[in-house]
Formats: structure tokens, sequence, C-alpha cells
């Protein structure tokens, strides 16, 4: 169905006009409805979750930077914290004066020994020993482990510390003992089978495998430990003075140097600490959370009630609401972890992709969700929505018309001197002395400028993620010189002239009605390229007395003529011809039918029933206003070319008759045109056909004197 109201259409007119669509059609609009809430609501919850929250404590700070704010005082009284890197200092210091603590475990030397004493009578190397072997043993074992014996590990790292001592706990006792007074096992080994009396063979002793018996009966005591060494660690103070109630900290435009920067930091923490509290930490998220769902519920409900079309293409809501979010969270990151000036971060990018790839209104929308929500986490909210909010506008001027990569590098420059005049006039307005003025944002605002220098990158990346495609592409590829282009000039120099024509009327007629003149200019040079393939088959590529078709069945002619819709896609593909281009080589004939050879075959054949099947182009039919247009151009420009007579009446009853025919066939059900548009259309090919067919001037010849 077409509709009377207006090409902005509202979601039940679209789905009412969509009825006649398959079911599967119908899955993706449920989808849809649950799919674009969920990225809003994803968005709301992820930005939540990483939103900054610091306490009652307002203020931004760096050591060695102004102080931006006015004079500050103590609220109360507060300990100077040393600094982390101090702090550990000290307590790195005192711990080398720390002993860790062993305990003993005895059942470890009696199992050791009841195992000695059960070998000696089972195994042979022992239970052939003379007596005073084993007792030497035995003896020998009852030393080693007396004395104590410990991993290696343990021993070196113990013996390479400062005390060069460890503590053994038994009960409730701790005694401190050198490193060297402890075997280990390899050492107890050594000691057993080095240190032998006169009569005791030490290779015999070797032979005997004593290390079996060998064992660790000193065992590191990790909770004791940990627990001494906090102790430890307490005894360093962590502050070093207090600040009074009242007491001057800093005032406006001083440098923060490192001791206030020290006292500032404990401010901070002290405010942060007296500010806890879990209740207070849950009104605080939940005060957060309301104020980011209400910026992104408005701009899901300017795209529902506003932009419907947009609403229900999943692909660039998911792109917008990705691009919103991303520059929020990295705003909560830069604040949070004080990574660097947010006027660093490039706002503008929102605007320049959205504006390039969607609309004006959109952008503008979409850019004031970011700087309002990422205002929300600014130092100083007010100056930030005043200069971001118009760089947004600026942006939005200088890409009205986005026909040239250069474009963007002007409007990188504009959007500089935007952020420099507008920041320098709040400073003014403020301050009212020009010496107030901190130059180093200046700096931020340069860099800034450089990282929007190089948003056409961004625009071609984001053409390659999301299938988008933007007017500086669309010229690009308008472009006659493009190899595609040259080749269909070559091989089929009567359809690239008729493309050329039917690319001047629908852009016309496109702009006349306010659709994408560059886009359908563009299709409209495509939108043949199949033609290529045999371009002896059709008419505006014949000479006079060469017909192809001569002598073939109107089946086959049909066949041929068809085809050419089937070959331009894969031509397309084969070329990485954008989606929104290959829309125009599907559509430009829909579902219609080659006519000439339809009528003939059933003028040739009286009574019979034609398979409707082989003459009848695949589709689909328009579904855009620009495809439509297309549709319409295509076939008045052909029709254009058999009249005998080309006056105003012939054209305007030529062109009403095709688009009426197309009409009545019902091409244009799944496009968004009302009768209004289709009569501008008329209106405009009818002005253009009578430019390009009007009769000219017989040039006089001149007259010789005879």
């Amino acid at each position: 169905m077409l509709y009377r109201q207006s090409a902005v259409y509202n979601e039940s007119q679209y789905v009412q006009g969509m009825s006649n669509k398959s079911s599967n059609r119908k899955k993706v609009l449920i989808k849809t409805k649950v799919f674009v809430p969920l990225i809003f609501i994803i968005a709301v919850l992820f930005i939540t979750y990483f939103f900054p929250r610091q306490g009652s404590f307002k203020y931004n700070f760096n050591e060695g930077r102004p102080w931006q704010y006015g004079l500050l005082t103590a609220p109360f009284d507060f300990p100077i914290y040393k600094p982390a890197g101090q702090l550990k200092a000290e307590q790195d210091s005192i711990l080398e004066f720390y002993e860790p603590y062993f305990t003993v475990d005895e059942d470890i030397q009696r199992n050791a020994l009841a195992d000695f004493d059960a070998d000696v009578n089972l195994k042979t190397r022992l239970s052939e020993l003379s007596p005073k072997y084993k007792l030497y043993i035995r003896n020998k074992l009852n030393e080693v482990y007396g004395n104590g014996i410990m991993r290696s590990e343990d021993y070196d790292r113990i013996y390479k510390s400062r005390t060069r001592a460890l503590r053994i706990k038994k009960g409730n006792v701790a005694e401190s003992k050198k490193a060297e007074s402890f075997f280990t096992i390899r050492s107890a080994y050594e000691k057993v089978v080095n240190d032998v009396p006169s009569g005791i063979d030490s290779n015999t002793l070797k032979a005997a495998d004593v290390n079996e018996y060998i064992r660790e009966n000193i065992l590191f005591d990790a909770i004791i430990s940990e627990k001494a060494q906090n102790e430890f660690i307490q005894q360093v103070e962590i502050s070093h003075g207090m600040v009074q109630r009242g007491q001057r900290i800093i005032d406006q435009g001083e440098i923060v140097y490192p001791q206030t920067y020290n006292i500032l930091s404990s401010l901070k923490q002290v405010t942060e600490e007296r500010s806890g509290g879990t209740t207070r930490n849950n009104w605080m998220l939940l005060g957060q959370f309301l104020l980011i769902l209400f910026m992104f519920a408005a701009f899901y409900t300017y795209l529902l009630y506003f932009r419907p079309t947009e609403y229900r293409n999943r692909k660039h809501v998911f792109f917008m609401v990705l691009l919103t979010a991303f520059f929020v969270l990295l705003t909560a990151f830069t604040v949070k972890l004080e990574l660097f000036s947010i006027y660093i971060i490039p706002y503008a990018i929102v605007t320049i992709l959205i504006r390039t790839f969607i609309d004006s209104r959109t952008a503008l929308f979409a850019s004031l969700v970011t700087i309002i929500t990422s205002s929300l986490m600014a130092p100083f909210p007010f100056e930030f929505i005043v200069i971001q909010i118009s760089v947004a506008m600026v942006s939005i001027f200088m890409l009205k018309e986005l026909s040239e990569r250069s474009q963007l590098i002007k409007s990188s420059f504009f959007i500089l001197l935007t952020y420099i005049v507008v920041y320098i006039g709040l400073e003014l307005y403020q301050e009212g002395n020009v010496k107030e003025i901190n130059w180093v944002v200046l700096v931020y605002f340069l860099i800034n400028f450089i990282f929007i220098m190089f948003s056409y990158s961004l625009v071609y990346l984001a053409e390659k993620s999301f299938g988008f495609i933007s007017g500086v592409s669309l010229v690009e590829l308008s472009n006659i010189s493009k190899p595609l282009l040259k080749e269909l000039s070559e091989k089929a120099p009567g359809t690239f002239q008729h493309s050329l024509q039917v690319s001047n009327l629908a852009m016309a007629a496109a702009a006349k009605l306010g659709a994408n003149a560059s886009l359908i200019r563009t299709g409209a040079l495509y939108h043949d390229v199949g033609k290529m393939v045999n371009p002896a088959f059709f008419t505006e590529n014949q000479t006079p007395g060469m017909n192809p078709h001569a002598g073939l069945p109107f089946e086959e002619s049909a066949r041929i003529i068809i085809n050419h819709v089937k070959d331009g896609l894969k031509i397309a593909q084969k070329h990485n011809v954008p989606r929104q281009i290959v829309d125009f080589i599907e559509t430009h004939h829909g579902t219609s039918m080659p006519k000439y050879f339809y009528i003939s075959w059933k003028n040739a054949n009286p009574g019979k029933e034609a398979n409707e099947a082989d003459f009848r182009y695949p589709g689909p039919n328009p579904f855009s206003m620009e495809t439509a247009i297309m549709m319409m151009a295509d076939a008045v420009e052909a029709s254009s070319r058999s009249l005998p007579e080309c006056t105003e009446a012939s054209l305007r009853n030529m062109v009403d008759k095709i688009i009426d025919g197309q009409l009545s066939e019902g091409y244009f059900r799944s496009a968004p045109i009302t009768f209004k548009d289709i009569q501008t259309v008329k209106d405009v090919f009818v002005e253009k056909l009578v430019i390009m067919y009007h009769s000219r001037i017989a040039y006089p010849e001149l007259r010789l004197p005879e």
C-alpha cells in the first residue's frame, strides 16, 4: 500500500504496509523490538557500573599543576598521611629485622627412626651391617634431627636476610636461632657420611642409603609469620602531623607542590572514608543510575517517535549506542584513574560519525546525550557543557554537505578554533582578567584537534565494520574513471549513456523530495552493469540492422534480458560494491516483466498460458524512496527513446502511463513513498525530459555572392 500522509510514517503504518511480507520478516520485527531496548539497557548498566564514585570530594588535582578552584580550607581535623612510596620504604626498612616463624615437627623424627629400626631387620643392606654401624647411624640421625632439618629454599632465604635468623616456636615460646645452626637434607646427609670416627668406612655408610631416613622437621608457619609481619608493619606510623579545622590549604592558581599534594590526598582519603557507609553508597548508585537511565531513555524515545526507520535498523542503533557509551565510559575511566584532562577526549567524533552515516538531528541528539552524561563526571560541568555543545554545533554546520574527505580536515580546524574561542570567552566572562586564563588547556585542545584530524580513518573503519556508506564514498564510487564504470562505458556505451541519463533524472527527483541524491546518483550509474555480459542483446547498444534476438525463442530472449540483474549482482560482488548500491541493481526492475517478449510470446501462442516465471525479474521490489525513484527513472528514460515525437504532451502521457502502470502492479507497496511524492516525481521527469529532447535552432546557411 502507499502512504497518503507523508514520507515520515509511524511504526504502526510501517507494520501495516509490510503485512504482506513473509512470517520470517515478522520475526525480525519482533526481535528488533526486543533487541533495541536491550542494547540501551546494557549500555546504561555498563556506564553505571563504571561510573566514578569518589564520595563527597569534588576536586581534581595533579602535582605540579595550578589549583583550579577557589580557596580551600580544612573542613575538619585530619591527619597528613605519608605518601605511599615513603610509607612502603619505611615498612620495607623495618621488615629487614623481621624473623619468620617455624615449628618443630617431632613426629617426623620418630617416624624416621622407626622406619630405620624396622629396615634394620627387614632389609639386607642394613641387617648385614655390624652393630657399631647401626648404632652410629642411629646416633647421627638423632643428632641432626636434634639440630633441625629445614627446606633448602627456606635456609637460603633466611641466610641471605639481614638477621640470618629465624624463630622456633615451641608452645607459647618462640626462640630466635641463627640459620647456620640448622641442616638441610643435603648438609645433614653429608654430616652423617663424612663425620665418621675411625673404624667406620664412609663408603659402607653410603651404601646403606641413609638419606632415606633424613627428612625436614623444621616447618614454616605461614599463619604465625604473617601475623608477626603485620605487627611489625604496624609499628610504622602512617601519618606525620595534623591539619587543624579551618587551616588554609591552597588557593586558586597556586601550584600543587608535593607537600600540598600530600595534604590534599589525605583530605580526599579522609573525606571519602567519612562519606562512606553502605547505605549512602547505595543511594549514590541509585542516583547515578537514574540520571544515566533518563539520558538514554530520552535518546531511545527520540529514535522511536522521530526516527522510526533508524529505530528499526538494528545495525544503526547498535552503532549509535556503542559510540555514545564508548565516549561516556572513556570519560569515566579518565576521571576515575586521573589519566589526563577530559578536554583531550575528542567528543566531536560522535557528531562527525553519526552525521556522516545517519543525519544531523540524530547526530546532535546523540552528542547531547554524550556530553550531558559525561558532564556528570567533569570537574567544571557548566564550562564543559558550553564548550562541547558549541563544538558539536560547529561540527554539524561544517559537515552539512559531506562530499570530500578534505571537509573532515577543514572541520577539524574550525573545531579547534571553536574550542579556543569559547574557552577564552568563558574565562574572560568569569574571571574578568586575561591573566587568569590557564594556557595549558589550549595544549589539551591541540591534542584533541590531532585526534579529530584522523576521524576520516574512523569513517573508513565504520564503513567496513558496519556496512555503512558515506557521502564521500558515494562521490568516489560515482567517479566515471572507476575501473568498473570505465569498463561499462567501453563494453556497453549505450547502456553507460542510459545510466547517465537515469542518474540525472533520478537525482533531480530525489533532490525535490529530500531523498539521498548522492546515493541515487551512484546507484543509477551501477544499476545496469550486468549488461556488460551480453551488451549486444540490449537495444541501446545495437547498431541499425543488428538484432541478436532474431531467431531466438521468446523465452530465451527474455532469459538473457532478465539475467542482466543476476550478472550485475555477480559483477558487483566481484568488485566489492557496497550493499547500498547493490540494492539498486536488485530492485530497478523489481518483479516486473520484459513486456516486449512476454506480449510477443502471447501473440505467437494464442490461447496458451505462458509460464510467468520465465518472463519475470527475480526482484525484490523497491523498499526505499531512493530505489522507488530509481525504478521509475529507469523505465521512463528507456521508454522516452522510443517516442516518435518528443513534445511535452507526449512525454507527459508516456510518464503517466509508465508510472501509473508500475503503481497498479504494486511495485511500490514496500517503499515509503506517497501519492503526492509520485506526482512530484512525474512532474520533475517531464520537466527534465522536455529539456533533454527540446528541438534545436536550425542554423541558416551562409549565402555566397554570385
